[in-house]
C-alpha cells in the first residue's frame, strides 16, 4: 500500500490530519541541502524565501505556489556542481519538486506552477518564466546573487572551485566556469552586471537597482585596489 504523506502508522488514517504543505516542504527540502556548497547552501534559500515574502504580496502573488517554489528552486543544485555544470540544476530540481509535491492538498494548476517556477528560474536557462509566482522566484533568486551578498558569494563561489581572486593574463570571454578561472570578477562581468536588466516585476526591479549600484562600486575599487592603487 502507497503511504500517503500524513500516515504516522503502517495503516492509512480515515481522517488524516492537516498538512501546512508550505511548511511541510520547507522541513523536506531543509534536508536535502546537508552536503550542499556555501554559496548554494540552505541559507541562499532562505533569503530567497525572505525576498519572496516581500516581493509576493506586492506582486498579488499566491504565496502558497510561491513559497513552496522557493523552497524547492535550488535542490537540484548539488547534482550540477558534482557534474562540473552537465547537469541543470533547474530541470533536476524540477523533477525532484514534482515528485516531492504530489500527494499535497494542492491543486493541479497550483503543482504545475510550482513545478514551472523551479524549471525556469534559472539565470542561464532557456526557459522563460511565464506565471507571477515564475517572475517572482526568479527575480528573488537573482537578487541574492548581486549587491554585498551577491559579492561574497561570488567569492565563495570561486573559492570552492579554488578559483584565483582575480586573472589579468586571461581574456574573460576564452575562460571557462568551474575552472582556476572562474573568480569573482568573471562572475560579475559574465552574469552579476546583466542581471539589473533581466529582472521580472517592478518591485524586484526597485530592489535591483540599489544593489546594482553598490556592486558596480565594489569592483571598480576592487580592480584599483588590485592593480596598487590606493
Amino acid at each position: 500500500m502507497k503511504r500517503t504523506l500524513t500516515e504516522t502508522t503502517h495503516e492509512k488514517p480515515e481522517n488524516p490530519p492537516y498538512i501546512d504543505p508550505v511548511k511541510w516542504v520547507r522541513e523536506k527540502a531543509e534536508q536535502l541541502f546537508s552536503h550542499a556548497r556555501g554559496s548554494h547552501d540552505w541559507d541562499h534559500t532562505l533569503r530567497v524565501i525572505r525576498l519572496c515574502e516581500q516581493i509576493g504580496p506586492i506582486e498579488h502573488a499566491d504565496m502558497t505556489v510561491l513559497l513552496i517554489a522557493a523552497s524547492l528552486h535550488d535542490i537540484g543544485r548539488c547534482h550540477q556542481d558534482r557534474s562540473n555544470g552537465q547537469i541543470c540544476h533547474a530541470e533536476k530540481g524540477a523533477e525532484m519538486g514534482k515528485d516531492i509535491i504530489q500527494d499535497l492538498p494542492l491543486s493541479d494548476d497550483q503543482k504545475s506552477n510550482i513545478v514551472h517556477a523551479i524549471r525556469t528560474h534559472r539565470f542561464r536557462g532557456n526557459r522563460k518564466p511565464e506565471t507571477i509566482e515564475a517572475k517572482i522566484l526568479f527575480d528573488a533568486d537573482k537578487l541574492d546573487a548581486i549587491g554585498a551578498v551577491g559579492i561574497a558569494r561570488a567569492y565563495l563561489f570561486a573559492g570552492e572551485l579554488g578559483a584565483r581572486l582575480h586573472n589579468t593574463d586571461s581574456d574573460i570571454r576564452n575562460t571557462t566556469p568551474y575552472s582556476k578561472e572562474d573568480t569573482g570578477y568573471r562572475e560579475f562581468i559574465t552574469k552579476l552586471c546583466k542581471i539589473k536588466d533581466r529582472i521580472l516585476t517592478a518591485e524586484g526591479t526597485r530592489i535591483a537597482e540599489k544593489r546594482h549600484h553598490f556592486m558596480v562600486y565594489f569592483f571598480n575599487r576592487f580592480l584599483e585596489e588590485y592593480n596598487g592603487y590606493s
